[in-house]
């Protein structure tokens, strides 16, 4: 069937809007500016004042629900109330996962390559899978353990790939090492994010972007706390700031002020992030969870051509067989050879057994509530 224009729409504004996310976060971290105090000039190298804005993004979408919520009581509709009251500190053990993730893919991003990071983030769906089974009672089907398999193997691929890539300056193979490890230690968090949505989230009936809004705004209150004892806390050379510091917020600020190019790339990321929340669950809802699986995939390959092309990093083949093994895998968890096969029938006249349908764990109703960066 055709998609409508404004099908269309959203399909083209969830892909550009996570294309930008990601690539406007690594724009950030590649400008070298002065400090505070008329410090020597430095990368821009503040992961947790990036999650912060990211966070902020994710609150902007109380207000799309809120604007969607008045439209729909001028035309007398109530799909975006909640079936039940819920308690809103519901969304504090998800939002604190969430928090925890983020940074860690921040730090990590600082430390390895931005189409790495991407394609990395694919392992969520291993911890995923073994989460449900193990706290849901979900019984995985046998192509999903396949995948599971075929993106383990993906991600060795890229480690690979990185592992006998030429390194700079700005990326040293320890540094690429770490990150990558950071990136995978993130997805068992999101994972577990994605498990307690599930379990506690999902039985209330909460709007998408409700449950984004709130979590997003847990997520900027309790980090923009945190960054008054990270202001305190060494870290020798770690952290990449003048202080030695966890995180330094007024030396980015002072960066800010000194390169303005920052503010537009962390407005960038700000604002990417919530239309990507609001177009994602868009899509899902006008088309298939299936097609939002598939542009999350095309935004991989969006982002790895603008950095090559950025000249950000060096191609190496051995990245496309780690991307298409992931590729695959991923296609496989999330049930897209069903879809493949409902068409070929389509075309070809098979016969299909009734109510075979595209869909993600096998309800479109439940995919995550909330994607990272």
């Amino acid at each position: 069937m055709a998609w409508t224009k404004y099908q269309l729409f959203l399909a083209g504004l969830m892909l550009v809007t996570g294309s930008i996310n990601t690539l406007s976060a690594k724009w950030a971290d590649n400008f070298v500016a002065e400090g505070c105090g008329g410090s020597q000039e430095h990368s821009f190298k503040h992961p947790f004042v990036q999650a912060v804005g990211m966070f902020l993004g994710e609150f902007s979408c109380l207000a799309a629900f809120y604007l969607l919520k008045c439209q729909g009581r001028r035309q007398s509709a109530s799909s975006v109330e909640p079936q039940q009251p819920f308690n809103t500190l519901l969304f504090l053990p998800p939002a604190l996962c969430d928090m925890t993730g983020t940074s860690i893919m921040y730090v990590a991003l600082n430390m390895t390559s931005a189409s790495s990071f991407q394609m990395l983030r694919g392992a969520v769906i291993i911890f995923t899978g073994l989460f449900s089974v193990a706290f849901l009672d979900r019984r995985l089907a046998p192509s999903q353990w396949l995948g599971i398999l075929i993106t383990i193997a993906g991600l060795v691929v890229v480690g690979l790939a990185d592992l006998l890539s030429k390194h700079d300056s700005q990326h040293k193979l320890s540094e690429v090492i770490t990150g990558d490890l950071l990136i995978i230690m993130a997805q068992i968090i999101i994972a577990i994010q994605m498990v307690l949505e599930e379990k506690f989230v999902y039985k209330h009936n909460i709007h998408p972007l409700q449950a984004v809004g709130i979590e997003g705004f847990f997520g900027f209150v309790i980090l923009s706390l945190l960054l008054v004892p990270m202001f305190y806390i060494p870290t020798a050379s770690f952290s990449g700031n003048p202080r030695g510091v966890l995180e330094d917020a007024l030396d980015a600020f002072c960066q800010v002020g000194r390169q303005p190019l920052i503010a537009l790339a962390l407005l960038g990321n700000i604002s990417s992030i919530a239309f990507f929340n609001f177009s994602g669950i868009s899509v899902t809802k006008e088309l298939s969870a299936t097609t939002r699986m598939v542009l999350d995939t095309l935004r991989t390959i969006v982002i790895w051509a603008f950095t090559l092309a950025l000249g950000w990093e060096i191609f190496y083949p051995l990245q496309i067989l780690g991307f298409l093994i992931l590729l695959m895998g991923t296609a496989l968890y999330n049930g897209l050879h069903r879809a493949l096969l409902a068409c070929l029938s389509r075309r070809w006249r098979l016969p299909t057994q009734e109510g075979e349908q595209e869909r993600l764990l096998g309800d479109d109703s439940r995919t995550p509530i909330n994607e990272a960066s």
